[in-house]
């Protein structure tokens, strides 16, 4: 699993086609892990999309993992699942998912993170960094934060939360595995050229370290 560009969807401001095409422009552009992120669609609808971005993340061969509902990674044979903090617990979403499938999850504190690599996560993302526009709950996390965090679990940490290619130096030297972004794809009018640029930032960040 390679981690470097995290690309988490956001499908509000887009109508369904748009959506697509700007997912598989980051495909092209170099996104290496994706999660689709859905919070106000049913579970048919839900399902429905995962298969068409599935098909895309087959054609670049990149994971596909699902936010929140294990049901719907199963169903859409999906790489693995991403839980936050109020969402299944990852030793469940590993019993359900079995061993080889993917289980990340959100951790804000050591003490979280700790308790999720202990339950079988395969990797964290952690943040927010900065404030997002993501219509989603956040809570700043510190870089120092995130810097021990990534000392204290044997497997990846990603970074998440408003990031992007201007903002993202402050990471440099804190041991993660790579970036999660939402905005800084979903919303580029140049998504392709958007993740390019960001992978290489990203590249060159950790060579830093």
């Amino acid at each position: 699993m390679d981690s470097t560009l995290y690309l988490v969807t956001d499908s509000s401001y887009h109508t369904e086609e748009s959506f697509l095409r700007t997912v598989e422009a980051a495909l092209r552009g170099g996104v290496t892990l994706l999660q689709l992120r859905e919070k106000n669609r049913s579970a048919r609808e839900y399902m429905e999309l995962a298969r068409k971005v599935k098909a895309l993340c087959d054609q670049y061969q990149v994971p596909l993992l699902i936010d929140d509902r294990v049901d719907v990674a199963a169903a859409a044979d999906a790489a693995g699942v991403h839980v936050g903090q109020s969402d299944i617990p990852v030793a469940d979403a590993r019993r359900i998912l079995g061993p080889d499938k993917i289980v990340g999850a959100t951790a804000k504190t050591v003490e979280q993170a700790m308790e999720a690599w202990e339950q079988g996560a395969d990797y964290l993302g952690v943040g927010a960094i900065y404030p997002t526009t993501t219509k989603v709950k956040t809570v700043l996390t510190k870089v120092s934060t995130l810097q021990e965090i990534c000392k204290a679990v044997p497997v990846p940490v990603n970074a998440i939360g408003g990031l992007n290619a201007d903002n993202m130096d402050v990471l440099q030297g804190t041991g993660i595995a790579g970036i999660c972004v939402v905005s800084a794809i979903m919303k580029a009018e140049e998504p392709e050229k958007a993740a390019r640029e960001l992978k290489e930032k990203t590249i060159r960040l950790k060579q830093k370290a």
